[in-house]
C-alpha cells in the first residue's frame, strides 16, 4: 500500500504540473486507481478514486478560467475513476473466486489421489493374503504383509480365545511377549482396541498417556480390532522404541488392512477346529471298520489258540490244528491288507465313482467268489466331497453282502447327472434277520447312516427273508 500510495501521488503531482485533467498524462490516473481496486477491493479502490478527484479537481476549478467546463470535466474523470475502481474490484473479486475454486478443486484432487494411493496399497497387500486355510501360514503372512505396510519396531497378533476369555500371542515380531495373557493383563490400549469402538486406537506417546504397551520399550503404537461377521478374533498391534508417532495415513493403512487380516485368520482358525473334528470322525469310522473285519478274525484265532494249548496239555496231536491256525493267520494278513488298501481307495479329480466301484469290485469277486455287476450311468458329476460320502456307504454296503449275506451275487447301481445321484447295492442272500434293519447299535449301518447324513443325503435299507438285502442312497443338489 505503501508503494501503492506513493505511485499514485507522483503521478498526481506530474499531472497537476502539466494542466491538471487536461494534462496529456491524465490518463495515468487511471493506472494507479485500477491497480488499488485490483490488489484491495472496493474500499481502497473507491478511496483512491475519491482522493485523485479532489487533488487533481479542486486546483483545476480554482485556477480555471471557464468554471462551468470545469466542472464538467471535473464530473468526467471523477466517474472515469470511480468507474475504473469498480471495474478493477469487481475483477478482483472473480479472480479471487475463480482462485479459491482452483485452491478447493486441487485439495480435493489431493485427497483423492492420497485416498486413491492408500486404496492401491492396501489392494497390493491384502492380494498377497494367503489364499490356504493353514492358521499357521495365515498368520506368518499377515506379520510378513504387515511389514510391507508399515514401519515398526514391534507387532504381535493377540488372538481372542471364546472358551475361557483369554488372549493367545498368536504371533509376534521383534519383542518377547507371553505365549498367553488374561483380558486383565493385556496393556490398556490393548484392552481399549479389544472393545472395537474404534477402528484404530493410536497412542503417540505411551511415555505420558495411554501406556504401556505390549513391548516395555514402545514409546508410540497402533492398536487395531481383528473383527470378522461382527466377532471379535483379535487385535493387531504395531509399536515403535523412539519418538517417532504413526501418522494419520498409518492408521488408516492398518485400519484397512485389518478387516482381510481378521476375516483370513478367521477361516483359518475355523478350517482348523472342522478338520480337527473331522479327523476325529474318520478316526471313529476306521475303528469301526476295523473292529468289524479284523476284531472278529483276531477273536476267532485266540479262541483257536486256546484251544490247541488246551488240546497239548492232553498230549493230543496238534500239528494239523497248528497247520490250520498257520492258514487262518495268513488270511488275517490278507484281511488287513485289503482293509488298508479299501481305506486308501477314493474318488478324486481324476478317479470317477464308476471307475472306483469297477476296481473295488473287481477285488471283491477275486477274494470271495462272489459274483459283482455294477451299472452306472453318469452324465454330470456331483461335488467331490459328496462322492466320496456315496462311495463309502456303497463300499460299506458291498462288505456287509460279501461277509454276512451268504449270497452268489450283488449288484450295484450308480446314476449321476450333476443334479442327483442314486447309489443302490443289492444282494440276493438270506436277508436280516427280522427287527434288525434299523438298529442303531449296528456299527455298518450307523456309519451308512452318519455319512448319508453328513450330506444330506437319504439312506433306505430293505431286507427280504431269503431274497436279501437292499440299500438305496439318494441325493439331490440344493441348487436342484
Amino acid at each position: 500500500m505503501v508503494e501503492l500510495t506513493s505511485e499514485a501521488a507522483v503521478i498526481g503531482i506530474a499531472v497537476a504540473a502539466t494542466g491538471y485533467f487536461e494534462s496529456p498524462i491524465a490518463f495515468s490516473l487511471l493506472t494507479a486507481v485500477s491497480v488499488a481496486g485490483f490488489i484491495s477491493g472496493f474500499g481502497t479502490g473507491l478511496r483512491l478514486a475519491a482522493a485523485t478527484t479532489l487533488a487533481i479537481g479542486i486546483p483545476s476549478i480554482t485556477e480555471g478560467v471557464s468554471f462551468q467546463d470545469d466542472i464538467r470535466l471535473v464530473a468526467q474523470w471523477a466517474v472515469e475513476l470511480f468507474l475504473v475502481a469498480i471495474v478493477a474490484a469487481y475483477a478482483r473479486r472473480i479472480s479471487g473466486e475463480a482462485d479459491e475454486r482452483q485452491a478447493v478443486a486441487l485439495d480435493r484432487m489431493g485427497r483423492l489421489a492420497d485416498a486413491n494411493e492408500l486404496l492401491f496399497s492396501l489392494h497390493q497387500v491384502a492380494q498377497e493374503l494367503p489364499a490356504s486355510l493353514d492358521f499357521d501360514e495365515a498368520l506368518d503372512s499377515t506379520i510378513e504383509r504387515l511389514r510391507d505396510l508399515l514401519v515398526f519396531d514391534t507387532a504381535a497378533i493377540l488372538v481372542f480365545e471364546e472358551s475361557d476369555g483369554s488372549w493367545s500371542v498368536a504371533r509376534r515380531y521383534g519383542a518377547r511377549l507371553p505365549s498367553a495373557l488374561l483380558a486383565s493383563d493385556l496393556p490398556p490400549p490393548v484392552q481399549r482396541a479389544a472393545r472395537g469402538l474404534l477402528p484404530v486406537v493410536e497412542v503417540p506417546n505411551a511415555l505420558v498417556a495411554n501406556g504401556p504397551g505390549l513391548s516395555h520399550q514402545a514409546v508410540s503404537g497402533l492398536y487395531a480390532p481383528l473383527q470378522a461377521r461382527g466377532f471379535l478374533v483379535g487385535v493387531m498391534a504395531v509399536e515403535r522404541h523412539q519418538l517417532d508417532p504413526f501418522t494419520d495415513r498409518d492408521a488408516e493403512l492398518l485400519a484397512g488392512f485389518a478387516e482381510p487380516a481378521a476375516l483370513a485368520i478367521d477361516n483359518a482358525r475355523w478350517f482348523a477346529r472342522l478338520r480337527t473334528v473331522g479327523a476325529d470322525e474318520e478316526r471313529t469310522r476306521i475303528a469301526r471298520d476295523l473292529h468289524d473285519r479284523i476284531g472278529q478274525s483276531l477273536a476267532y484265532l485266540a479262541f483257536e489258540l486256546d484251544r490247541i494249548v488246551r488240546k497239548d496239555e492232553r498230549g493230543d496231536q496238534v500239528t494239523p490244528d497248528l497247520v490250520g491256525i498257520r492258514e487262518d493267520v495268513r488270511g488275517v494278513v490278507r484281511e488287513v491288507r485289503d482293509t488298508l488298501y479299501d481305506l486308501r481307495t477314493d474318488v478324486s479329480d481324476e478317479r470317477t465313482v464308476p471307475s472306483v466301484l469297477e476296481e473295488f469290485a473287481q477285488r471283491v469277486s477275486d477274494r470271495s467268489g462272489i459274483e459283482v455287476r455294477v451299472k452306472t450311468d453318469e452324465t454330470a458329476r456331483m461335488p467331490r466331497l459328496q462322492e466320496r460320502e456315496l462311495w463309502r456307504i456303497a463300499q460299506e454296503a458291498i462288505v456287509n453282502a460279501e461277509r454276512h449275506s451268504h449270497g452268489r451275487r450283488i449288484d450295484v447301481f450308480w446314476l449321476s447327472d450333476g443334479r442327483e445321484a442314486v447309489m443302490e447295492v443289492r444282494d440276493n442272500g438270506s436277508g436280516m434277520p427280522v427287527g434288525s434293519v434299523g438298529r442303531l447299535d449296528s456299527y455298518g449301518i450307523l456309519g451308512m447312516r452318519e455319512r448319508a447324513a453328513s450330506i444330506g443325503a437319504t439312506l433306505a435299507i430293505d431286507s427280504v427273508p431269503r431274497e436279501g438285502v437292499t440299500v438305496r442312497v439318494s441325493l439331490r443338489a440344493a441348487s436342484a
